[in-house]
């Protein structure tokens, strides 16, 4: 059995509590570690652990052996026993000589981002092929720290037909899981390739992709787009399935696709094995980067979209509308007239944030509620534009051509 079927996921037995670890660096400020440590909190929440405190140190850089000093450690250590805490996680990737050296110390299972993250997408996959991508994700994961992992990993293997130089079982194991890597990669292959066939069986209607942070209401706004029932949850990567649905606005049909979230920290390989999401993305004919505007960082979420469809998933030039979702969650503090502190997000109005992005987008931007369908006939209207140029550049010749298909999805 595969990683995916075998793993004890965070909630599976009980609730489990969890502390926080982060780093305050030169590159990484205290307002922007608390950020951060926010973000994985709710991380483990979706996973399934409740976080009982965060723990965060001012240093240069990371500590090669414990990640943290060692009187930082020993503070984590006293909470975790002192406070029933069976769970620690970090906010960076840690390398296998970190975690053990951690682990003999807090004497607590210790996680990091990326393998709590993995548990997260092993949890909420569904269909074969989203764990197969999950799995191959786990093994990717696994590979270089397979190193001290068990017990039996420095015994070498005996007995008839065994003596001389012998294995050390750290080979074999890492042998198995590059066979099982090469085996899982050959099978996502064979699935590329039937998506690659069905898409191309669905003509040459237009395909607009929705992006986004994880959490930012793509799977709503796609349920109230093409009035179907995508899986919809407040909490991080609700859906990790790539979903297609026909939409027709006035008369003129296109492809909607909901794709997986991203999110901050997230490991190119995680991401890439998700290939069809990405295939979905780059076949698509516009993309909709739908925001939480409600979020006190969108726009750092903007930009780590912005760099991940460029970097990985080559999306570079394509025409891309900017749909700011939850306008009615969005706070608007006025400035005081004697404070002489810089304008934050806070304190600007949604009007003016309406104009300047609009400006900025030459009209390409919509501010909706897809949960309260305030501003859908602009979307709905938007959409219908740039989806009608895009069909008539295909077909010069006819207005429209009605074309008859099912709901799609990859499941």
């Amino acid at each position: 059995m595969g990683l995916i079927d075998d793993s004890k996921r965070v909630n599976d037995l009980v609730e489990e509590r969890a502390v926080l670890v982060g780093l305050i660096t030169p590159e990484q400020g205290e307002s922007r570690a608390r950020e951060y440590l926010d973000e994985l909190e709710f991380l483990a929440t979706t996973a399934g652990a409740v976080t009982v405190k965060q723990f965060t140190q001012r240093c240069d850089c990371p500590n090669r052996s414990t990640f943290v000093g060692k009187g930082k450690l020993d503070e984590i250590a006293r909470y975790v026993e002192d406070n029933e805490v069976n769970l620690v996680i970090f906010d960076d990737d840690l390398t296998p000589k970190q975690v053990a050296n951690i682990e003999r110390e807090v004497k607590v299972k210790v996680l990091d981002r990326t393998s709590l993250i993995l548990d997260i997408f092993a949890k909420r996959a569904q269909t074969a092929n989203a764990k197969m991508q999950v799995e191959l994700a786990q093994y990717q994961y696994l590979l270089p720290r397979l190193t001290g992992m068990w017990t039996h990993l420095e015994r070498q293997r005996g007995g008839i037909g065994m003596r001389g130089p012998g294995e050390e079982q750290i080979e074999t194991d890492r042998r198995i899981v590059k066979s099982k890597i090469a085996l899982l990669k050959q099978k996502l292959q064979a699935w590329d390739k039937q998506k690659f066939i069905q898409r191309k069986n669905r003509g040459k209607l237009t395909r607009v992709a929705l992006v986004g942070y994880t959490n930012v209401g793509k799977s709503t706004l796609m349920n109230v787009l093409s009035k179907s029932d995508v899986f919809a949850e407040n909490k991080l990567f609700a859906t990790l399935d790539t979903t297609v649905r026909k939409v027709v606005i006035d008369n003129l049909p296109f492809l909607l696709t909901d794709t997986v979230g991203f999110i901050r920290k997230l490991p190119t390989h995680l991401v890439e094995s998700f290939k069809t999401t990405l295939d979905e993305v780059r076949d698509s004919d516009l993309l909709v980067h739908v925001v939480d505007i409600s979020h006190p960082q969108w726009e750092e979420q903007i930009e780590v979209v912005n760099r991940t469809l460029q970097e990985v998933c080559d999306a570079a030039g394509k025409e891309m509308i900017m749909v700011f979702n939850k306008v009615d969650k969005f706070s608007y503090v006025p400035k005081d007239d004697d404070d002489l502190t810089p304008r934050s997000r806070e304190n600007i109005p949604l009007d003016e944030l309406r104009q300047s992005w609009m400006s900025r987008m030459a009209g390409n931007c919509v501010f909706i509620s897809a949960k309260h369908g305030t501003g859908l006939d602009a979307l709905k209207q938007l959409l219908y534009e740039k989806a009608r140029i895009i069909h008539t550049e295909r077909f010069p010749y006819n207005d429209f051509l009605y074309q008859t298909y099912d709901d799609l999805s990859t499941e």
